[in-house]
């Protein structure tokens, strides 16, 4: 027995494809599958052309002009996409979503079904026997689900930014403590006691940040900011050089932190002590 249906002409389809307007969202060509059958294939001079095998093991007949040309097909499932119904057949909802989960592939092989069976009119069109959509459709439940891709997570927040370097980028570690502190046993004439209990005033040390400030600046400068002529470095190697240098330009800073010859004396700190143990160290 023959199968029997309302055959199609290219120029049917087409025009049913052209008269309608462009609501058009375009689905992605790629996702659109296959129809695993050619059109014309065995014609009988019936009209009936060969499809898919049946579950006899031979082809079941279908009209010659099925499936359609690709390109008029994936024009009409665009327009059913884009107004969320099959626009031949308004009461046949479909939708087309592109991720790889096995829902949203058989919703995309049921779009492509109900747009192929209702290409020209409610239930006029080509038979899913005229491709292999149901086959496919049977391979997708039958194979492992793809969950929709999880979103992606949040970008970790930008790192807080480094504090600012001061300019002379003085590292304050290789800055030794004063050892001595201001204001100890004051006489009421502005003395207080350094180092080994001599004399100086009641104001010095400074007070250590200051300090620290002060000798960033005559780093970055290159020389005691408050007395130009005298040059000054501070590396921060471990060489006896090294030590030396810096424990020069700490002395420097001391004595000229209020203006040229203006500061502090070195026994109001322990810096002259260290200069001599340095002094003493092998080259």
């Amino acid at each position: 027995m023959k199968f029997s249906t309302v055959v199609l002409s290219a120029a049917a389809i087409a025009a049913s494809v052209s008269s309608r307007p462009l609501m058009r969202r375009d689905v992605n060509p790629a996702l659109v599958p296959e129809f695993g059958v050619t059109a014309g294939v065995n014609p009988d001079g019936t009209g009936n052309c060969d499809g898919i095998n049946g579950p006899n093991g031979k082809p079941i007949l279908i009209p010659c002009q099925c499936p359609p040309d690709r390109n008029q097909f994936i024009q009409l499932l665009n327009q059913n996409v884009a107004a969320g119904f099959v626009v031949n057949n308004p009461s046949v909802g479909i939708s087309f979503p592109e991720d790889d989960s096995k829902a949203s592939k058989l919703a995309r092989l049921n779009a492509a079904t109900v747009t192929l069976q209702n290409i020209h009119g409610p239930g006029v069109g080509c038979p899913q026997a005229a491709t292999t959509f149901g086959a496919q459709a049977k391979a997708i439940e039958a194979g492992q689900d793809t969950p929709a891709p999880a979103p992606a997570p949040a970008p970790a927040p930008a790192p807080a930014p480094a504090p600012a370097q001061p300019a002379g980028g003085v590292d304050p570690s290789l800055v030794p403590d004063f050892g001595v502190v201001a204001g100890t046993s004051p006489d009421g004439t502005g003395n207080c006691k350094g180092l080994r209990n001599i004399n100086i005033p009641c104001s010095c040390p400074p007070p250590r940040d200051q300090f620290i400030a002060s000798l960033n600046a005559n780093v970055a400068a290159g020389h005691a900011v408050k007395n130009p002529s005298v040059s000054l470095s501070f590396p921060t190697g471990n060489s006896k050089a090294d030590q030396q240098a810096r424990i020069s330009a700490l002395l420097i800073t001391l004595q000229n932190i209020n203006g040229p010859g203006v500061g502090c004396p070195a026994v109001s700190t322990v810096y002259g002590d260290l200069q001599q143990q340095i002094n003493a160290l092998p080259n």
